[in-house]
């Protein structure tokens, strides 16, 4: 028994030496300030498809827009051009690695916010030349985006929550490149 154990070492030892197990440290995998590029495909948890980079894929979902280009997307990861979950989700990839990030609310569009859900008047929106429609959007003087989501005779119901708060995020990650910063 004691041969075998020898022996097996002494094999282990001259696969190390002979480079037949990697053991290359060198991959590159991506840290913050870097440029990446990836495909991803969002996705909410029942599995409904909200945003993807493969255009099969939005096929697929009903959600394809012909005016759309679908390519990979690029940032710098840690500038603050992301979600921070998604900025730190990649962080560590290499090239080639496919990864998903289930992101909380926390670390993505934050928390539904009731207070940002206001009543107007429907006169307030008609003075300001706007005929009120379910699921409308709408922009106020200070560039605050907002979806219509209730309208009565005389009031506008009005949500400023971001489309995705309070809702877990789940992306499927591919990373295409580390600091190839190109428009393609």
């Amino acid at each position: 028994m004691r041969k075998i154990g020898t022996l097996f070492l002494l094999l282990a030892s001259v696969v190390l030496v002979c480079g037949c197990l990697s053991t290359n440290n060198n991959v590159k995998v991506v840290e913050n300030g870097d440029y990446v590029r990836v495909d991803y495909v969002g996705k909410l948890e029942d599995g409904t498809v909200f945003d993807t980079s493969v255009k099969d894929v939005a096929i697929e979902a009903g959600t394809y827009n012909q005016r759309r280009d679908y390519h990979p997307l690029g940032f710098t990861v840690g500038a603050g051009e992301m979600i921070p979950g998604f900025d730190k989700g990649v962080v560590g990839m290499a090239v080639g690695e496919n990864k998903t990030l289930t992101i909380p609310p926390e670390d993505a569009y934050g928390a539904y916010r009731e207070n940002l859900v206001i009543t107007r008047p429907i006169e307030e929106l008609t003075a300001a030349g706007i005929t009120p429609v379910v699921g409308k959007k709408i922009f106020t003087a200070q560039r605050q985006r907002g979806t219509i989501k209730s309208v009565t005779d005389t009031e506008v119901v009005i949500d400023f929550n971001h489309e995705l708060a309070g809702k877990t995020l789940i992306f499927d990650v591919t990373l295409v490149s580390i600091g190839e910063n190109n428009s393609t």
